[in-house]
């Protein structure tokens, strides 16, 4: 053979420079692929913090001494919850007050307190989102869109691992373009509705999920925040989520007095709910169109039996500029789920992997 047919893989590379930079690209990519990837999230063991459970015992004990207050501002304008309106009209006596004045969000946040998102619509307000930044396993739902992702945005933003369901009965992978490009590896979209009842059958549209059946589809049990604007739904939806993870004490509220106007010792109308539910803090848009105020009351203590703190509320002014004429019948808010561990009331760490142990050596016999 002549030496002048053997070709060096250097000569090569001279003339078809190209090829050269293919292959050194390839080597590279392979290289990051393998020896630089992250390895992938551990989950966590939470972890008692005195001076944390501190401050929400404290805070808890303002909450539940804000109970009596607000039966008696339902039996000086009711006297019963049914003779107490919504929103009083103007005339005379003009009482001072709205449904939303019964329900401060007393629960002070015992973290800092952010406000995620785009200023005006879109933004939401959050209790510690420190709390999830560098958490491994955080997971996050959104539940009714519009036409700002900007919570959703920052949220991914600012933390490291953090990922996000986003779900709406009329959008589906088409809102993806709505995420940077650089973070929709963490985001997930679905065209559903959340709802009390599943119903997504092939003949079923719009198709609607229980929180508990798309959690279960999706491999989760625990979901760190969820977002829910299901524009008037909440009300049904929300009572089959609580009624999906809680059951009611055996014991009633009033172990003397039957009158159901009257709360009992845990100052609520209702029983107070045992199980926790499955997520640790809950952002929520109320639409009280068309409702009794003796109705919102049973809603809004179920969730406060079920352990629901709510920590910020925010009126939709933006809504209540173009309907004058029907009252702030909107308003946004921030609850804390006090039970359970969460990221938001206990503290964290990674969980270590078990160490792997060899297998017992047989004995020989003696």
């Amino acid at each position: 053979m002549s030496l002048r047919m053997v070709k060096s893989p250097f000569s090569l590379g001279q003339r078809h420079p190209r090829y050269t930079l293919a292959l050194v690209a390839l080597l590279l990519c392979a290289y990051w692929f393998f020896f630089t990837a992250p390895p992938p999230p551990r989950p966590v063991v939470y972890k008692h913090n005195h001076e944390l459970q501190a401050r929400l015992d404290r805070e808890e004990r303002k909450y539940r001494e804000m109970l009596p207050q607000r039966q008696e501002l339902i039996t000086k304008y009711g006297p019963a919850p049914s003779q107490v309106a919504m929103f009083p009209p103007d005339q005379e006596p003009w009482p001072p007050y709205t449904v939303w004045d019964f329900f401060p969000p007393v629960f002070n946040c015992p973290h800092e307190l952010d406000r995620l998102g785009a200023l005006g619509d879109g933004g939401k307000w959050m209790c510690g989102a420190s709390r999830i930044e560098s958490k491994p396993d955080c997971v996050i739902y959104s539940f009714g869109m519009d036409s700002s992702y900007s919570f959703e945005t920052t949220l991914l933003q600012s933390t490291h691992f953090c990922e996000v369901w986003i779900y709406d009965s009329t959008k589906g992978e088409d809102a993806r373009r709505q995420i940077p490009h650089s973070l929709r590896h963490r985001a997930h979209f679905g065209k559903l509705a959340l709802g009390a009842s599943d119903k997504h059958g092939p003949g079923d549209e719009p198709k609607t999920w229980t929180l508990k059946s798309l959690m279960s589809e999706n491999g989760h049990s625990h979901v760190d925040f969820i977002r829910i604007d299901v524009e008037g739904w909440e009300w049904e939806t929300f009572r089959g989520i609580i009624n999906d993870f809680t059951m009611e004490r055996a014991s009633p509220p009033q172990a003397a007095n039957a009158d159901a106007d009257t709360p009992g010792a845990s100052g609520w109308h209702v029983r107070e709910r045992d199980g926790i539910l499955p997520f640790g803090q809950l952002q929520i848009e109320l639409h009280v169109w068309n409702q009794r105020f003796q109705d919102f009351l049973e809603w809004w203590e179920l969730l406060e039996a079920s352990g629901l703190r709510p920590f910020h509320s925010e009126i939709n002014l933006v809504y209540a500029n173009y309907n004058r004429h029907s009252g702030v019948e909107l308003a946004e808010y921030s609850f804390l789920n006090i039970r359970g561990d969460n990221a938001f009331v206990k503290d964290y760490d990674l969980k270590k992997p078990e160490p792997e142990h060899p297998p017992p050596v047989d004995q020989p016999a003696s």
